[in-house]
């Protein structure tokens, strides 16, 4: 477990920052905020160097994760493979493969029993990956990617499950609810209706400071807009692009072949038909300034999101000349969640065209919400993110690229289903349920281990919320696992409060060694 370091004052950049950030609370934030990002444009003496990129994998749907990190070993004598098998019936994975008695699931080796020391007396479990994910396997045995275990959207820490009962703790709002859970996990702020999302807000903090000669956002999405790289007062604002580049522009062509003279060169000129003479207009328009403040921050909106697309397609461009083939990476990984993961690298590559030594980026692949046919489903899910992650990982090394060091990339979901199916045939799916598993993969990242806290498959008993379904209550909160991402992006520790108000409630995640959760 890294121990915290408390950071001295050094000089009045320091000074400034963590006077603003000594009393902070959910009041305020917005202007807090604010006033940081202004205290740290004005106080920056020199611009950080060095590039990290945080990749955010969104798994839209709620991830079945207990078919994800699964028991080992023999009913007989493991109770938790026990307690895992009579609670999954119909959709509980075997150790072995039916038909010709070959490991089905892929064995992990942690490198360290902490994750088993809160509810299992420290004596290490076995735990295997889905049949799906051989290539995750591998990364987590080369050391490339971690396990994060039972983490969830909490309001406060919930101790017991006769908390939840008894309702002693606040409790999120809505829990269960996809698009509450989806708004709370982005957020972090499970308590109050949403403002912003994490990843936003540690934008709007960290772009002052790290990226003084940006062209294009902080913060890119590949899967349109979301409520994760919402900021608090528009000082990042969101990008949405394709895997195909930018967005343009819709009725000027793709990418304006129907308008300009060479899509490639803008400057070529407009072509002399009604769709060049409407851009043209259109652009002129754009740039003219108006007394009424909402228009001219309509037209303002529009000039930067046209030069940003400039900027992207350069972006793209330099990738391309790079000399890494992208293609030949991606060749096992053409699927929506891959094609996402492919730009996402091509626009790593091409870094230099964005001006950003900080970037967030969003990807997403749906489908989670397995209430039917789970097994089948899910494995393909399994599949698909297995191999855009292997692929993504092999792009990031390639020797001419050589970033894996500087690009973290880390899962998010809803919530985790049911252990208790909802059926007993092969058609099963489950419910909606709480606490899950999640994964972080990257070069800074102490990889091989499965860290938080694996919990006891018990239903309606131990950290079952309620019922018997098997709705763990997470051990670890949304706060803290994203604190740690955020963290090594190059926010303070006193400023973590500004960015997740509610941090506080939970132990800290640098000084506590029970929160184990050393994974960057």
């Amino acid at each position: 477990m890294k121990q915290h370091q408390k950071e001295e004052l050094r000089g009045r950049r320091d000074f400034l920052r963590q006077s603003a950030c000594a009393s902070l609370g959910v009041t305020g934030l917005v202007n807090v905020l604010a006033n940081l990002r202004l205290i740290t444009a004005a106080s920056a003496q020199v611009v950080p160097s060095g590039y990290k990129a945080l990749v955010c994998l969104y798994q839209s749907g709620g991830n079945d994760s207990n078919n994800f990190l699964v028991p080992l070993g023999d009913a007989s004598s493991s109770e938790l493979r026990a307690d895992y098998e009579a609670a999954r019936g119909t959709l509980a994975l075997p150790v072995l493969n039916p038909s010709n008695g070959t490991p089905n699931l892929h064995p992990l080796t942690p490198a360290t029993d902490a994750a088993f020391q809160r509810n299992f007396g420290g004596v290490a479990q076995p735990l295997g990956l889905h049949p799906s994910c051989g290539d995750m396997a591998s990364m987590f045995a080369e050391g490339d990617l971690s396990v994060l275990a039972n983490v969830g959207t909490l309001a406060y820490p919930v101790p017991t499950r006769e908390d939840y009962i008894n309702a002693t703790v606040p409790l999120p709002r809505q829990l269960f609810s996809h698009s509450d859970q989806t708004t709370q996990w982005q957020s972090s702020i499970s308590d109050k209706g949403f403002s912003s999302g994490w990843g936003g807000r540690a934008a709007d903090l960290l772009n002052a400071s790290y990226n003084a000669g940006s062209k294009a956002s902080m913060s890119i999405s590949l899967a349109g807009v979301n409520s994760f790289q919402v900021g608090t007062a528009g000082g990042v604002t969101q990008y949405a692009v394709g895997t195909n580049g930018a967005v343009s522009l819709s009725g000027y062509g793709t990418n304006y072949t129907s308008a300009y003279n060479d899509p490639e060169n803008p400057s070529s000129g407009y072509k002399n038909s009604d769709t060049g003479r409407s851009l043209e207009a259109f652009e002129k328009i754009m740039n003219l300034t108006h007394e009424n403040l909402l228009e001219d921050q309509y037209n303002r909106v529009i000039r930067n999101a046209r030069a940003t697309e400039g900027v992207v397609g350069a972006a793209l461009t330099a990738a391309a000349a790079g000399g890494v083939d992208f293609d030949a990476h991606f060749i096992n990984a053409q699927t929506k969640l891959g094609d996402q993961l492919k730009t996402i690298a091509k626009l790593i590559a091409g870094r230099n065209a964005l001006g950003n030594n900080r970037q967030i980026f969003f990807c997403q692949i749906g489908g989670h919400d397995t209430h039917a046919s789970m097994l089948t489903s899910h494995a393909n899910l399994m599949a698909e993110l297995s191999g855009a992650m292997f692929a993504f990982r092999n792009a990031l090394k390639d020797p001419g690229l050589a970033v894996f060091d500087n690009v973290t990339t880390f899962t998010m979901s809803d919530f985790n289903r049911t252990l208790l199916a909802n059926g007993n045939d092969s058609g099963a799916g489950s419910d909606h349920a709480w606490g899950g598993h999640h994964v972080v993969m990257g070069g800074a990242v102490n990889g091989g281990d499965v860290y938080g806290h694996f919990p006891p498959l018990k239903t309606g008993a131990g950290l079952d919320s309620h019922a018997s379904r098997g709705r763990f209550i997470p051990e670890t909160s949304v706060d803290q696992y994203a604190s740690v991402l955020t963290k090594w992006m190059g926010v303070g520790s006193n400023e973590l409060e500004a960015i997740y108000p509610n941090l506080l409630r939970f132990d800290d995640p640098f000084a506590t060694a029970s929160a184990n959760l050393g994974f960057l």
